[in-house]
């Protein structure tokens, strides 16, 4: 019965530092969040030079063209080595899968 004359106390105890240790970094948290700057709602990318790129209007056209040829030339190789697996596991089969 040793172990547990303490427990209400120590469980209080325990509640009431995790809610203030919580609501401190909560407080703390959200504040460094409404600091930052949202005054333009452009999209900002890092590029493979390490700078960021920020993208509006014609600049996230283009780079949303160029995504889509990115695409379709995946799209096209994995059908190539999927014609090619199949042909390797004796599958000579021209289906496609979408």
């Amino acid at each position: 019965m040793g172990n547990r004359d303490g427990f209400g106390s120590g469980f209080f105890l325990g509640a009431t530092l995790g809610g203030l240790v919580g609501g401190v970094l909560g407080v703390v948290l959200a504040n460094r969040i409404s600091n930052q700057d949202r005054v333009d709602h452009e999209l900002e990318v890092q590029g493979k030079s390490g700078k960021a790129t920020k993208f509006t209007g014609d600049n996230m056209e283009t780079a949303r063209l160029g995504l889509e040829d990115k695409i379709s030339q995946l799209n096209q190789a994995i059908d190539d080595v999927r014609q090619q697996l199949g042909s390797v596991n004796g599958n000579n089969s021209s289906e496609t899968y979408d």
